[in-house]
């Protein structure tokens, strides 16, 4: 089922944001935050506004030489002026690093293990950081297709590592405001089977797949997660789950990429801080809640409150068929989220530990 026309155009050519830096609360001290793939693009400078309001954040990289300089360009940025031309009025935050390669899930669970050896709580978490795979197939390191592996695998252990320390937070801090922003795309609208979200028969690409339908179907997979992690933990945690498409941004995605689909995703891209406004705007906004999220008491109303969000910072209907995928077959539904859940569970369960 192909996306509808008004609502592809609306996400490609989206209105100027409501929602910046400056409607974040204006001190985020004591809070903590997690921030992956922040070494560039949209991750830095997420991290930069966290940063800036007072946060303590925790930035991901593959190695530590990028951390590191990660590091030194948000400090250096530290005082770069706000969407008003505002500088921020408190003292910045504190900066830590992780090192971690999404494609490896040793990495993945050591920086897990390190964050928590630091810190009981975690009040937000930006799974930010993805590939957009190129003409050869790669793999990870454990033998997973790579757009599955990294926008997938690697984020979802990485999450359910981390989960502990986002409920303690949830459990003193106002309703609502925990929460886990998953980077998804467009690419859930336009590769996802219908009513499935993804094909189950070929994660394995045994029938082989080119590359943009490979990261468009990792990208539905990712808000696939974001969903059943809200059906997990909405009620029993507090936990706010949810998946956005941070519009058509500027960063080095498509640098492994043909000249042909460079050629494409320059033709109409905005700046970086454009997609940081619909990351903060998924983590921030106070139109995003509990009772926003996406779970099993849709019932019989679910096209009522089946929504994501899309550029730059909008709460939308998403593609109607999809909510069978979200639902169990006791609901009416398919369990095509719940076994995607499963699916990814058994490729990190030596892991979870």
């Amino acid at each position: 089922m192909a996306p509808n026309v008004n609502f592809s155009w609306t996400q490609f050519f989206p209105p100027t944001p409501h929602f910046t830096e400056d409607d974040v609360p204006k001190s985020l001290r004591g809070k903590v935050y997690v921030v992956t793939g922040a070494n560039c693009g949209m991750g830095r400078e997420v991290a930069r506004v966290l940063f800036n309001k007072g946060a303590k954040v925790y930035i991901t990289c593959r190695t530590s030489e990028k951390s590191q300089q990660a590091i030194a360009d948000i400090k250096r940025d530290a005082g770069k002026a706000g969407s008003n031309n505002r500088k921020p009025r408190d003292e910045p935050g504190e900066l830590a690093s992780l090192d971690m390669d999404l494609a490896d899930l040793p990495t993945v669970q050591s920086a897990a293990k390190e964050f928590l050896s630091h810190e009981s709580q975690l009040h937000g978490l930006f799974n930010n950081a993805g590939v957009m795979v190129g003409a050869q197939s790669g793999k990870t390191a454990q033998g997973h297709e790579e757009a599955l592996g990294v926008n997938c695998i690697g984020p979802f252990l990485f999450t359910q590592l981390l989960t502990s320390a986002l409920a303690a937070a949830a459990r003193t801090q106002p309703e609502g405001t925990v929460r886990v922003v998953w980077v998804s795309g467009f690419g859930l609208e336009q590769f996802a089977p219908e009513g499935r979200g993804v094909d189950l028969e070929n994660l394995d690409y045994h029938v082989p797949r080119p590359p943009i339908d490979r990261y468009g179907i990792s990208k539905a997979g990712v808000w696939l997660l974001a969903v059943e992690y809200a059906r997990r933990h909405r009620q029993t945690d507090g936990i706010v789950s949810i998946a956005i498409n941070p519009g058509n941004i500027r960063t080095e995605l498509a640098r492994h990429q043909g000249i042909a689909l460079k050629l494409i995703a320059g033709a109409i891209v905005y700046p970086v801080i454009r997609g940081v406004y619909t990351q903060l705007f998924a983590a921030f906004a106070p139109e995003i809640n509990t009772e926003f999220d996406y779970t099993r008491e849709w019932g019989l109303a679910w096209s009522a409150h089946m929504h994501a969000v899309i550029p730059f910072g909008r709460v939308a209907p998403i593609r109607p068929d999809l909510v069978k995928a979200t639902m169990t077959v006791e609901e009416g539904g398919n369990g095509n989220a719940e076994q995607f859940w499963a699916w990814n569970e058994g490729a990190v369960q030596k892991y979870l530990v």
